[in-house]
C-alpha cells in the first residue's frame, strides 16, 4: 500500500511543478506559496475533519517532543515550499523538480545518520543514480562529465 501511495504522492508533486510553474507568472513566489499554504491548509483541515482525525484530539494528544518535530517539519517543509516556487520561478520546471528530488538522497543519509536505517552499498548506488538522473535532468550534456565520476563511483561499490 506504501508503494501506490508515494507514486500518488510523486504524480500530485508533478502536479505541483506544472501548476505552479504556470501560476507563477506576474506572482510574487513568497506570496504565491502563502497562498497555497492557506488553500492546502484549508484542504487539510477539511480531509481530517471529513475522516475523524478531530475525535477525541486535545492540545495533548501529541507529546512535546511530537510537537517539537511537527513545528520543525511545518518549518522544513514551508522552507522547501519558498525555496521550491522562487527556483520554478527562475528555472525550467522539469530542472527545478529534478534538482528538488534530490531531497531523496539527503532522506537516505539523514535518515542512517539520526534514525538508524539501513545504509548499503545498494543505498548508495541508489543515491548515485538519482544524483546522475537529477544532474542530466537539469543540466544536459553539461553533466556528462560530472556523470562521468559519479557512474565510476557506483560502480566501484560493486567490486
Amino acid at each position: 500500500m506504501w508503494f501506490i501511495l508515494a507514486l500518488f504522492s510523486a504524480l500530485t508533486a508533478a502536479l505541483v511543478a506544472i501548476f505552479g510553474k504556470l501560476g507563477l507568472k506576474g506572482i510574487d513566489t513568497t506570496l504565491a506559496t502563502s497562498v497555497r499554504s492557506v488553500i492546502m491548509a484549508v484542504f487539510l483541515v477539511s480531509a481530517a475533519g471529513v475522516l475523524g482525525k478531530f475525535q477525541g484530539f486535545s492540545i495533548h494528544s501529541f507529546s512535546s517532543k511530537g510537537w517539537t518535530y511537527i513545528i520543525l517539519a511545518g518549518l522544513a517543509g514551508a522552507a522547501s515550499w519558498l525555496f521550491y516556487f522562487w527556483a520554478l520561478k527562475l528555472g525550467p520546471a522539469s530542472a527545478v523538480a529534478a534538482i528538488d528530488r534530490l531531497s531523496i538522497v539527503f532522506v537516505v543519509i539523514v535518515a542512517a545518520l539520526v534514525l538508524g536505517e539501513t545504509f548499503s552499498r545498494y543505498t548508495a548506488a541508489g543515491a548515485l543514480l538519482v544524483v546522475m538522473g537529477a544532474l542530466l535532468i537539469a543540466f544536459d550534456s553539461k553533466a556528462v562529465s560530472y556523470i562521468g565520476v559519479l557512474g565510476k563511483g557506483a560502480l566501484a561499490l560493486f567490486k
